[in-house]
């Protein structure tokens, strides 16, 4: 067994036996990857972290060739993101950003990109007065960093450019133009402003996105659209959803 150590933002966490507990973690060199912590159950002392989801830690553990499920002999608290965890509502957040992520990245896929937009998340959680706003930016960079985003630039069907009143089907992952409207009874308009927002946030770096200004209708469409894009692909509805 390899020997490895990397940063890690906890997922969540299930109990195991007596004893142990089976975490869900994102790391920053080995993608999402879950392990064993025994014996943390009878002994907390034993590892320098309580392992509340959402917090960033520093893990050792001995990689397994025949298992998705590795032996995790430390792990050091990093930050814990009190104020986070100080707000209900950004809790929510939180857990909403972490399903996500369990949801759309395979196991031990490496991507370091989306784990700083994780990271940054939840730092930048801590001391926004928008955290919806943090939210929505995270879901359009993860989306499109795990393979899974919707297509602005054209017709998804037909390749065609869109002019005139853009269409969304959340069916087909993307706008259809007015020839292939008919393909989705569920397409509904959504404003032009909703569409540059999406492709600036996708192309600029996470500070710059900060610094856009979200109109409410903006905000508002932008959460529907995502809201409606995730359930049909991921062909369920986000358990934490519901409290947001």
């Amino acid at each position: 067994m390899a020997i490895c150590k990397t940063e890690a933002i906890v997922i969540r966490t299930f109990d195991f036996r007596e004893t142990s507990i089976i975490a869900e973690f994102f790391t920053r060199d080995f993608g999402r990857l879950k392990g064993i912590l025994k014996g943390i159950r009878k002994d907390r002392k034993k590892f320098a972290s309580t392992l509340e989801p959402f917090s960033l830690n520093e893990i050792i553990f001995y990689q397994s060739r025949n298992s998705e499920l590795h032996l995790v002999s430390g792990c050091d608290l990093e930050d814990g993101f009190l104020n986070v965890r100080s707000d209900l509502k950004k809790i929510h957040l939180a857990s909403f950003l972490m399903e996500l992520v369990s949801a759309l990245f395979a196991p031990e896929d490496k991507n370091e990109e989306a784990f700083e937009v994780i990271l940054s998340s939840l730092e930048d959680l801590s001391s926004v007065n928008d955290p919806e706003k943090i939210i929505s930016i995270a879901q359009i960079k993860l989306l499109r960093l795990s393979g899974f985003k919707p297509h602005f630039d054209s017709c998804v069907l037909c390749n065609n450019d869109i002019s005139g009143e853009a269409k969304f089907s959340s069916k087909f992952g993307g706008l259809l133009c007015p020839k292939c409207a008919y393909r989705d009874s569920q397409i509904h308009p959504v404003l032009r402003g909703t569409i540059a927002s999406i492709k600036h946030i996708e192309r600029s770096g996470w500070s710059d996105t900060l610094r856009l200004n979200l109109a409410h209708p903006i905000k508002a469409e932008l959460k529907n659209m995502l809201d409606k894009f995730l359930m049909f692909h991921l062909e369920k509805r986000l358990k934490t959803a519901r409290f947001l």
